[in-house]
């Protein structure tokens, strides 16, 4: 196919419209639930303060402000897909924002800028009329994908409204990409990162997990398990696609399936070697940092054939995994790739045996 060609299709996919609104027919909008704002999506990531205090000074400095992008679902009812911290941060401040279970969220109160140090302390309350009105009749350019857009637009606006930030990691778009694909499946994922042993065999820092390497770690099993890895595709696209398809097609029996999988895959590396399994054997030792490579390789390949592992005899299967998992470190065709990355890791999915680990 010709690149005219794709570029027609793929704009195809896109049904778009927009318009300029003001500030306050989007309180309305909000408070009459015709303007969705995935509450789920609060918990991963925030402005600070000063944030939402630099934003607000904009508006009332007349800055423009960039585009809102709204998907537009049943019976012309808005979804939004980006432009969360203004708008949350907005309806915070002016004190209609709610919470996921609907209650109301205390009124955010401003800071002090350069330009306009009286913000100190400023509620909404505290503006005069004059000052609200200023802010309700300010006016926002809303892009609107219709419902004729391709259902995978959305997300695919979204991560590319986001990636280009320093603000959200690849892991963070992915999750709120995850909530608004399934928001039960979401929160599926997010519960399995935090269980024991999983959580401390993974070994991140405070750092990594406000990143939500945990979340994306605990993503790339169940990818891995179940989206074939085509040759020579990048790895975040590969996470992305795949996360999306496990999101919008499996289902509950699916998820419980995967759950026993996974908690039993987990139980059953840390009986035999501990926390330290997904770090480099050294001849006598795990040690040094984890690593992503051994981590995906080991538990996917060994998840694969659990049932019959645990179907041993406990000495008898906690042997065949020592000696195959030690087996794959003393192989230099293999040890080369458990040390090299996620690249490596899909490498040596390809070149490593899928009987390797059935006993």
């Amino acid at each position: 196919m010709s690149l005219d060609n794709e570029l027609n299709t793929a704009r195809q996919e896109i049904v778009k419209d927009g318009y300029d609104m003001s500030i306050g027919e989007l309180i309305t909008l909000y408070k009459e639930r015709e303007l969705i704002i995935n509450p789920d999506f609060q918990r991963y990531f925030r402005w600070t303060a000063l944030q939402k205090t630099k934003f607000i000074e904009s508006i009332l400095l007349r800055i423009p402000i960039p585009p809102i992008f709204v998907f537009q679902i049943d019976e012309g009812t808005w979804e939004l897909v980006d432009g969360l911290q203004r708008l949350s941060s907005l309806f915070e401040f002016v004190g209609v924002l709610q919470d996921s279970k609907g209650i109301p969220m205390h009124p955010s109160i401003l800071q002090g800028t350069t330009q306009l140090p009286s913000l100190t302390g400023k509620t909404w309350r505290k503006f005069t009329k004059p000052q609200q009105f200023d802010i309700k009749r300010a006016r926002i350019r809303i892009e609107i994908l219709a419902q004729g857009t391709n259902a995978n637009t959305k997300f695919e606006l979204f991560q590319r409204l986001n990636e280009g930030g320093s603000i959200l990691t690849e892991q963070e778009i992915r999750t709120c990409s995850m909530v608004m694909a399934n928001k039960n499946f979401s929160k599926w994922i997010v519960t399995l990162s935090k269980t024991y042993p999983f959580s401390t065999m993974i070994a991140q820092t405070k750092d990594a997990k406000n990143k939500q390497t945990p979340i994306e770690l605990t993503l790339r099993f169940f990818i891995n398990r179940n989206i074939p890895y085509i040759n020579g595709l990048n790895v975040h696209e590969y996470l992305d696609t795949g996360m999306l398809q496990l999101a919008k097609n499996k289902t509950d029996v699916f998820m419980d399936t995967e759950e026993h999988i996974f908690l039993k895959t987990f139980e059953c590396l840390n009986d035999v070697f501990g926390d330290n399994i997904f770090k480099k054997w050294n001849g006598t030792k795990f040690s040094g940092k984890f690593l992503v490579s051994a981590y995906q390789v080991i538990s996917v390949h060994v998840s694969k054939h659990i049932e019959a592992i645990i179907a041993l005899d406990i000495n008898v299967s906690q042997k065949f995994i020592k000696d195959k998992v030690l087996s794959l470190w003393k192989d230099k065709n293999y040890s080369k790739h458990l040390t090299s990355g996620t690249n490596g890791a899909m490498k040596l999915s390809h070149i490593l045996p899928k009987d390797f680990f059935c006993p």
